[in-house]
């Protein structure tokens, strides 16, 4: 009978436990610091807006006719695209009494763009449609609304602007009208008439 040999086993060495090792205690330590860190940063305060008493669900109590139509650049625009009468076809839509509200970020859009569109300058100028002062700093009309529309619950937006229709969206009791097919819509009005 042989015997087995055992062959030796070079570079065996005991396995050494790393400096950074999470079972050390200074790493222990370090972890749980960390993570306090962690969540106090991840802490999100959350801002609940008030809601408005005028809301019934999604529902606003607070539009009645005659109703106040903010006007938005793009919408002045396209009504001169289509070649439609502002009041008269808004009249035609809502079947009530509009007033045509333009902002003052809005007829400084408007004189921003142009020759290109005087006619919707001229359009904005007349005498007929109310007036709103602004007293922010800056000329981005899209915000002005938003913020004007936040604030009051009372006007419908009038706008062809698709990112500023998504903004709108997001705010409930809130109707939008938009130009499409060479007339007038609006999207949700509750009372609006049926197509």
């Amino acid at each position: 009978m042989s015997r087995i040999k055992k062959t030796r086993k070079f570079a065996a060495v005991k396995r050494v436990i790393g400096q950074r090792d999470a079972r050390l205690k200074k790493n222990q330590n370090k972890g749980e610091d960390e993570s306090k860190r962690k969540s106090k940063s991840d802490e999100v305060v959350r801002e609940i807006p008030q809601v408005s008493s005028s809301l019934f669900f999604q529902y606003n109590t607070a539009l009645v006719p005659p109703y106040n139509v903010l006007i938005d650049t793009n919408f002045l625009s396209h009504t001169v695209q289509h070649k439609l009468e502002l009041l008269s076809t808004m009249m035609d839509c809502l079947y009530a009494k509009c007033i045509p509200i333009i902002t003052d970020c809005v007829m400084a859009e408007l004189e921003k763009l142009g020759s290109k569109y005087r006619i919707a300058l001229r359009i904005a100028r007349d005498e007929r449609w109310e007036r709103l002062k602004c007293s922010h700093k800056g000329v981005y009309a899209d915000d002005c609304l938003v913020d004007r529309v936040q604030k009051h619950k009372i006007y419908i937006v009038a706008t062809n602007d698709r990112d500023l229709k998504r903004r709108v969206r997001k705010i409930p009791g809130v109707p939008i009208m938009s130009v499409a097919r060479g007339k007038y819509v609006i999207e949700r009005l509750p009372d609006a008439p049926e197509k």
